[in-house]
């Protein structure tokens, strides 16, 4: 129930706070007085459709918050989504609307915590329901009918609603793979021809390491170039270690002249035995070196039958590389990958006849879901029928027929049902699809006798919203709207707008919405505010409903007003009788 709005700088309003009583609230007022303002304050706060021109004209920044009281199903969603109710059982929602140097900005909070559009969106589906005659297009659609009875049905409707859309999707995918699987299979054996192919060549390679063609490269050259290293280590064997000419010594010759040098210096300067211990490490070095590279020398043997086989094996990892690389590494890891998508392409792959029954299996299923839920939408529709009619009648419309006609379709994701509302309003007259039968007023009429038959089904409370749905109808029919409206009111908490003094007088609390014309302190600029009374006193009830009247507060009109005033408070005597 929404207890209490406050709205601040938007459209034409500067500052409204307003509270609501939980029966029939009605806002009257002159067209154009901003009626339709505060009901867009309310769309807004809910996270309807927001701009910077409803930031009133001067200001900065609009808010407006609305507060609602809870119910234990709405404080348990509000724990899921992580925001705490208050300690008084109320949700304050709160919508910010800023505009500067051409940024628009717009800012939701939940009990003061930042939320997203879904998270208001789903907060807004469990605390309001707005009927206006605007939206019977979207009611006319085969589609939304659809909806609206699987609603009406409840939650085994839904549920069952539910397992057909999840078996849809199962089936879809059963039937996509199979057909994937029969449009691929030929694509499917090339592609295996192919993989078997390249892993048989590629296996008789026996590929060792990414850096295998490396190390053979090198040992080509030492095996190519045996002669030469044979003869270049024995020369550096001789400058390093030992040389066959005095007038050339080798290196360790001269390093070993100049140690015993060296030593002697450091007996008389302690501070060269640094030096003395480099020339020392240099001697061990190069006698070390030398040693190794007579070692190397002497392992060098000619092996023509070796080098042929290294670059033999050279040409091919070349050749294996030009076609499968660029780098050995890239080989490898292709002829890896080769091997697993062999392995996707035959053991986990399902033939098609296997495939071919998963299908079927999940077909026969969807078919016995979607009979189950066909069964209970015709059970719903013939319920809804009787409802629907029997609420018609005391809004003018007693000889009225209506259908909820459910015909069988090809299954799909909501079942296998096309569902449309069938309309005849007068005797005698053939029913016909409501999208082209009803006219504006019985439009009207047919979607406040919808509303009543979803109100009294809902298990948690909600406010209603009805805008202007009286327009165009007689004040026969507007007085059955009336007494309509009061009655929903009973269960639900009621907003409607109206200019009917009819339904007006029979409201519980009264709201007049008027325009006024001010003179600002600042500059003496004239402006246009919107203001709302909330008409308290039967007397200014009275004058307003004469005004909706008459359009004066002329004798005529005022006893017209008191007549309405009392018939309103005898129906709802009546109406509390009933109850009880």
């Amino acid at each position: 129930m929404l207890i209490a709005i406050r709205i601040n700088n938007f459209a034409l309003v500067d500052h409204i706070e307003l509270e609501f009583g939980s029966g029939l609230n009605v806002l009257t007022g002159e067209t154009g007085a901003g009626k339709s303002i505060i009901l867009d304050a309310i769309d807004v706060v809910l996270g309807g459709k927001a701009n910077q021109r409803m930031i009133r004209t001067g200001a900065k920044k609009a808010i407006v918050e609305a507060s609602f009281q809870t119910y234990p199903d709405l404080e348990t969603w509000l724990e899921s989504q992580e925001v705490e109710p208050f300690h008084d059982d109320t949700v304050v929602c709160s919508r910010e609307l800023t505009f500067s140097k051409d940024n628009f900005r717009s800012r939701c909070r939940v009990n003061g915590v930042v939320v997203n559009k879904q998270i208001i969106t789903q907060l807004r589906d469990r605390l309001l329901e707005v009927t206006a005659q605007g939206e019977t297009g979207q009611l006319l659609s085969a589609s939304s009918q659809r909806d609206l009875l699987d609603d009406y049905g409840g939650k085994e409707l839904i549920t069952q609603r539910q397992l057909v859309n999840r078996s849809f999707i199962e089936t879809q995918q059963a039937q996509e793979a199979l057909e994937h699987c029969r449009e691929s299979e030929q694509q499917r054996l090339q592609r295996l021809d192919l993989i078997q192919h390249q892993i048989r060549e590629l296996g008789t390679i026996h590929l060792q390491s990414a850096d295998e063609l490396e190390h053979l490269e090198i040992e080509s050259d030492r095996l190519t170039h045996v002669v030469e290293l044979q003869q270049l280590s024995y020369q550096a064997y001789q400058l390093l270690y030992q040389s066959d000419s005095e007038e050339n010594p080798a290196v360790t010759d001269i390093l070993a002249k100049a140690e015993p040098i060296i030593r002697d210096m450091a007996n008389y300067d302690k501070e060269l035995n640094p030096i003395l211990e480099i020339i020392q490490e240099a001697l061990n070095q190069v006698v070390e070196a030398g040693q190794q590279i007579y070692s190397y020398g002497a392992s060098l043997e000619a092996d023509p039958e070796r080098l042929e086989e290294v670059e033999e094996r050279i040409r091919l990892l070349k050749r294996i590389c030009r076609k499968y690389g660029p780098k050995l590494g890239d080989v490898i890891e292709y002829y890896d990958s080769l091997k697993k998508e062999l392995t996707e392409l035959t053991d986990n792959s399902k033939s098609i006849d296997e495939l071919e029954r998963e299908f079927q299996a999940h077909h026969d299923k969807l078919l016995k879901l979607c009979t189950k839920l066909s069964q209970l939408r015709q059970a719903s529709a013939k319920k809804l029928e009787t409802q629907l009619t029997q609420e018609l009648k005391p809004l003018g419309m007693a000889k009225v027929q209506f259908q909820c006609r459910v015909t069988a379709v090809n299954p799909h994701s909501m079942g296998a049902d096309h569902v449309e509302y069938y309309f005849s309003p007068n005797p005698g007259e053939d029913l016909q699809p409501l999208a082209i039968t009803a006219s504006g007023g019985e439009m009207s009429r047919f979607l406040l006798a919808l509303k009543s038959c979803f109100t009294q089904t809902q298990i948690n409370p909600k406010t209603l919203v009805f805008d202007e749905i009286d327009a165009g109808v007689s004040g026969k029919v507007a007085q059955a709207i009336a007494e309509k409206l009061h009655k929903l009111s009973s269960q639900h908490q009621v907003l409607c707008v109206t200019h009917q003094p009819l339904i007006a007088a029979m409201a519980d609390d009264h709201f007049r919405v008027e325009k006024h014309l001010i003179q600002t302190e600042e500059n003496q600029e004239v402006r246009t505010i919107v203001k709302v009374t909330h008409l308290e006193h039967q007397t200014h009830r009275r004058d307003e409903l004469a005004e909706l009247t008459g359009g004066n507060s002329a004798e005529e009109a005022i006893a017209f007003a008191d007549s309405l005033l009392e018939t309103a408070i005898q129906l709802k005597k009546q109406s509390i009788e009933v109850a009880h």
